[in-house]
């Protein structure tokens, strides 16, 4: 660790150059990277819905913000990183935690409130950590993780340990002020991290046409001359084409950088939204024609690296695993009364 002495560096005037890009599109995948994904993905999308289902059945109470549709944002971006970076996002959580390892028994029996749980039972769907995953939270105020995870940045920046930090939010939450603020600070000590805007289309119900003067979300960052792009967010070899740009940019000390992942949510904002505000043909249509699940299903099967018998072994595995996390949650216990009164005072010796 540094000394007591040390501070971030200068800020470096004058433009900055944006990470270079392909123009022969994504990156192919190897075989191996193309059924890694599938199968993360597809663990995302079969737990997403038996969350749904639970959540049907009563047995998952509060909030609960499904991530179907969107499995190649984070998934992709994992991709892209190395051991020891960090992640941090709002409340639609699931997806994340999955995808950064960690077990779905125990991100289940914290969506029902059981004490097999990350948070043992009291943080429920939009707050779980696990340190252990470098995994920084699922964060229940719009906006708050985005200078909690500048203060990560800056605190792998201080630390000189050569760590880059994914700070994850959403189209609705980049018209939050603590946005800006953390552009400023990140830019200004030029602080390695990667915020990834995750455009749905829709903050809660409002479409980003109604509600952005500028809905290019990847420009941002102008202001504070922090470079940004967009991404096509449905396709998992662009997202992670485009993270490992972003990654290489802040972990060389070039400061922060944007990306905007046009990505698309199938459910409603969260499982009480009936998501009347768009037609069922638009949801339709991105599910034929963009999926980013089916995306790499028919690549797997065009280049015959697997076959159809092949996938549904995937699929019946995945759901075992989803079944198994559910099995757990409902058998779990129930926090004990006691645990009202833990984890709410830090204790420090003098």
């Amino acid at each position: 660790m540094a000394s007591s002495s040390a501070k971030p560096a200068p800020r470096k005037t004058g433009p900055k150059k944006q990470a270079k890009k392909s123009v022969d599109g994504p990156t192919p995948f190897t075989k191996e990277e193309e059924i890694s994904a599938y199968r993360e993905m597809l663990l995302i999308r079969r737990f997403e819905e038996k969350a749904g289902q639970m959540y049907g059945m009563g047995l998952i109470g509060g909030f609960c913000h499904l991530y179907i549709g969107q499995e190649a944002v984070v998934v992709g971006m994992q991709m892209a990183i190395e051991e020891g970076d960090q992640v941090i996002t709002g409340y639609r959580d699931h997806g994340h935690m999955l995808v950064t390892g960690m077990d779905p028994k125990g991100v289940m029996a914290e969506l029902t409130g059981r004490e097999g749980g990350y948070s043992r039972g009291k943080g429920g769907s939009m707050h779980m950590f696990s340190r252990e995953k470098n995994f920084f939270g699922g964060h229940g105020i719009v906006g708050a993780q985005v200078p909690l995870g500048t203060g990560i940045a800056f605190a792998n920046r201080y630390e000189e340990n050569g760590r880059v930090c994914l700070t994850y939010f959403g189209d609705g939450a980049a018209n939050q002020g603590q946005v800006y603020e953390s552009f400023n600070m990140a830019e200004l000590w030029q602080l390695p991290v990667v915020y990834v805007i995750e455009n749905n289309q829709y903050a809660m119900g409002t479409s980003l046409a109604r509600a952005s003067a500028q809905t290019n979300l990847s420009k941002r960052g102008v202001s504070f001359n922090i470079p940004g792009e967009q991404v096509d967010g449905m396709d998992v070899r662009a997202v992670r084409d485009a993270g490992r740009r972003a990654v290489e940019f802040c972990r060389s000390g070039k400061g922060p950088y944007i990306l905007e992942m046009m990505t698309y949510r199938y459910r409603g904002h969260s499982m009480s939204d009936p998501a009347k505000y768009r037609a069922k043909e638009e949801v339709n249509k991105m599910r034929a024609e963009h999926d980013p699940i089916e995306q790499v299903r028919v690549r797997l099967l065009e280049k015959k690296w697997l076959s159809e018998d092949d996938l549904k072994q995937i699929d019946k595995e995945i759901k075992a695993v989803v079944n198994e996390a559910a099995e757990f949650a409902q058998s779990s216990p129930e926090p004990d009364p006691s645990e009202l009164w833990t984890d709410v005072l830090a204790e420090m010796e003098a």
